[in-house]
């Protein structure tokens, strides 16, 4: 609770308008109370009124300080209509069709952070992950600054000696089951800003393999090399301060005593805080073992490289994950030198 509980602290600052697609899910509803509470900012619930009315009642959940938008009965339905057709017309959509997909809840709450009107979405509570990132990534799109969008999960483990006092940014853990080099480097950059903006701390990457530094040869173990060092130039060229190290086996990069050994004058071994998978299958295996066995808080998936805040939340996360994921993404829409005021900016 310690790296959560500062996040809340910093929202509390700069309060967000954060939109849930899934209105009526229980937990969706509990977490929209909580960030009320906790006075984050706004919670906007999507769907039917009548619907999300009787499903707070039953939870006996307060609808306070809640905003509730029925997509099909919105104002900015027509509005939200054209610019959907605008952007999908070299797919040849129709406005018929335009329409039914912004009736969608996940469209029209893309819409939403697309257009200004939200400062972020969070949803998956309840949707499979194509259902949750088609609408994203059709609305929001990807950012001018990158090529790449991926996701991140951030956990936060009890021994504090792991990572940034317990705090671990893994990635990626949900979009691209087999990156290249480029998008590989993509991951590891926009991870480490990630990692850089919530803890105002130099991030530590380590881009994970098999092989430390040579210990074992394969095109995979070149692909995470070539990768780090694309890394390092395009982090350079972003201006964004980070130390990236690769490849290396994850003992090495979290575990003092091993990094001594194989890497003693590494920056990174030994100390990551931001660990880059070279595939899905490792990351998105890692992050539940992780999540389960060490019993860690997780929060994710973080959507990195859209234009604006996001996240697809898993079906297993509870009301507490979603509201620290739902935190994230706020703080996401925040420039860092208001976040850290006292810190220079990188």
């Amino acid at each position: 609770m310690r790296f959560i509980g500062s996040i809340y602290e910093k929202l509390q600052r700069h309060p967000k308008r954060i939109v849930f697609p899934e209105g009526t899910e229980p937990r969706i509803l509990q977490a929209a109370r909580q960030f009320h509470s906790l006075r984050l900012g706004v919670p906007i619930l999507l769907g039917d009124r009548t619907r999300i009315k009787e499903a707070a009642a039953q939870l006996n959940v307060s609808l306070e300080g809640v905003r509730i938008i029925n997509p099909a009965e919105s104002e900015d339905l027509p509005s939200f209509t054209q610019r959907f057709e605008v952007l999908r017309r070299s797919k040849g959509i129709q406005q018929l069709e335009a329409r039914n997909a912004m009736i969608n809840p996940n469209y029209y709450g893309a819409m939403m952070v697309a257009m200004h009107q939200a400062d972020g979405v969070v949803s998956g509570a309840s949707e499979i992950t194509g259902s949750t990132l088609r609408p994203f990534f059709q609305v929001i799109k990807v950012a001018p600054t990158t090529a790449t969008a991926s996701s991140c999960m951030v956990m936060e483990v009890e021994d504090a000696r792991f990572g940034e006092e317990g705090v671990l940014f893994l990635a990626d853990c949900g979009v691209i089951p087999e990156p290249t080099v480029s998008q590989l480097a993509d991951i590891a950059v926009s991870t480490a800003g990630l990692a850089r903006q919530l803890l105002g701390k130099r991030p530590r990457v380590a881009m994970l393999s098999y092989s430390t530094k040579g210990s074992a040869t394969h095109p995979t173990i070149g692909r995470v090399q070539a990768a780090t060092a694309l890394a390092i130039q395009r982090a350079h060229e972003a201006g964004l301060e980070a130390d990236f190290e690769g490849e290396l086996q994850v003992d090495a990069a979290i575990v003092p005593h091993i990094a001594s050994r194989k890497l003693p004058e590494s920056k990174v071994a030994g100390h990551a805080n931001v660990l880059i998978f070279p595939d899905l299958n490792s990351g998105n295996i890692a992050s539940k073992l992780v999540q389960h066995l060490a019993r860690a808080n997780a929060y994710g998936q973080i959507l990195l490289g859209l234009d604006r805040p996001a996240a697809d939340v898993s079906r297993g996360s509870n009301a507490h994950d979603i509201l620290g994921v739902a935190a994230i993404v706020g703080l996401q829409s925040i420039a860092y030198r208001e976040l850290h005021p006292e810190e220079p900016v990188a």
